[in-house]
């Protein structure tokens, strides 16, 4: 399965106020691993940015005057994106923007669904955390996904940020890195696990005591306190 991680950076939060992308991030995973395929590129709004904006991601228009505007890389984009899955966060700004640009180009397809599919993880994380902050700053710190290189919003490292909560939070993965490349074609080399004869091995059952038992109850009361216990459904399976 292709998916495709991305975020925008914007001059404002309002389509209806005419504000325009002027950044997009992207990060291909293939499978649930990051292949290093990414696509980023910076965009010419042709306006000024709001200060509020400014200040989350620190472009200014000025670094900007130089850029491609948006109907520049837009074969590029749908071409990275094509067929694939997008995952992004409160996927409704990031996609209504995509689709506003489109639109002002009049592109003969101006719709990103007509592109991709998407997946908002906004949506899922709160199916998963009901009750709870479910930012991404919030999700990387229960994730524990190291935010502590940005200092400010970024398309690219907010792209990276997310697919990594993303792969943690639907069930973990052990190739989180971007040197983690997925070749075609190259062969399966995961080990194929064998079966033990148990019969030979001389195992020592070591069994919680009074206080331990007491200890794990307390602990699962706080984590139903704070919404779903995992424990809980694997007891009733």
């Amino acid at each position: 399965m292709r998916q495709i991680v991305l975020d925008t950076e914007t001059t404002g939060l309002s389509i209806e106020q005419g504000h325009r992308i002027i950044e997009i991030g992207c990060l291909e995973i293939v499978d649930r691993r990051l292949t290093g395929g990414e696509f980023h590129r910076f965009l010419n709004p042709d306006r000024d940015i709001d200060e509020g904006a400014e200040a989350v991601h620190g472009i200014s228009r000025a670094e900007l005057e130089n850029q491609p505007r948006f109907h520049e890389i837009v074969d590029e984009l749908l071409a990275f994106v094509g067929g694939a899955e997008i995952v992004a966060h409160n996927a409704d700004f990031d996609i209504g923007f995509l689709d506003h640009e489109l639109r002002l180009m009049e592109h003969p397809k101006p719709a990103i669904g007509e592109h991709a599919s998407v997946l908002d993880t906004l949506s899922l994380a709160r199916e998963l955390h009901p009750g709870q902050r479910n930012s991404l700053d919030a999700l990387c710190k229960r994730y524990e996904v190291d935010a502590s290189k940005r200092d400010v919003h970024g398309a690219l490292i907010d792209a990276e940020l997310l697919a990594r909560v993303y792969l943690a939070m639907t069930g973990g993965q052990t190739a989180l890195s971007l040197d983690a490349v997925v070749e075609s074609g190259e062969e399966d080399t995961q080990a194929t696990a064998s079966r033990l004869d148990r019969a030979a091995l001389d195992l020592v059952v070591l069994r919680a005591t009074a206080e331990e038992r007491e200890a794990h109850e307390a602990m699962l009361e706080r984590l139903r306190e704070n919404g779903d216990c995992v424990w809980d459904r694997l007891a009733d399976a």
